[in-house]
């Protein structure tokens, strides 16, 4: 059986708390980043490698491959600890087929046109919209930055 263990928002993708607190954590087996772009861009996914763990099986895929991948059920076995940049990658998943029920925020970081939501948590107008229509589908959003923190309802947050 396939496993997902945790799905993080993370624009970063993978970073130290990623490699280090996180996959160790959740005993992940696989790290799966899910990012159109990340998944033809070279230097990024050689980036990308690099900053994977030791003895942790990486993959980096499309949103339409991972979601292939997914229904042909290819990860049997594996703890898959998926990453992706933001709400809009999520929503593409559950359209595709790939309904994620729970996911953690963990990073957005501060641009024009953002608002601050947490600390290291930024969103756009779309990106509410996005987080809003999941929300109705069934989605649940924790806010939770390294795995010692304590959960925080995101709606929540983001709602205020």
């Amino acid at each position: 059986m396939q496993e997902v263990v945790n799905v993080r928002i993370d624009e970063r993708l993978i970073h130290g708390q990623v490699a280090a607190m996180w996959t160790n954590v959740l005993r992940a087996s696989r790290i799966m980043v899910i990012d159109d772009i990340a998944s033809t861009d070279e230097i990024q996914k050689m980036a990308l490698k690099m900053a994977c763990p030791g003895g942790i099986k990486l993959s980096i895929l499309n949103c339409e491959k991972a979601a292939l991948n997914f229904s042909e059920n290819k990860y049997e076995g594996d703890r898959i600890f998926i990453v992706v940049k933001g709400p809009e990658t999520v929503l593409k998943l559950w359209k595709l087929g790939l309904p994620l029920k729970e996911v953690n925020v963990g990073n957005m970081s501060s641009s024009v046109g953002t608002k601050q939501v947490k600390r290291s948590v930024n969103v756009t107008d779309l990106d509410v919209e996005n987080f809003e229509e999941l929300a109705k589908l069934g989605v649940n959003f924790t806010a939770q930055m390294v795995p010692n923190e304590d959960k925080v309802d995101f709606m929540k947050l983001i709602r205020k």
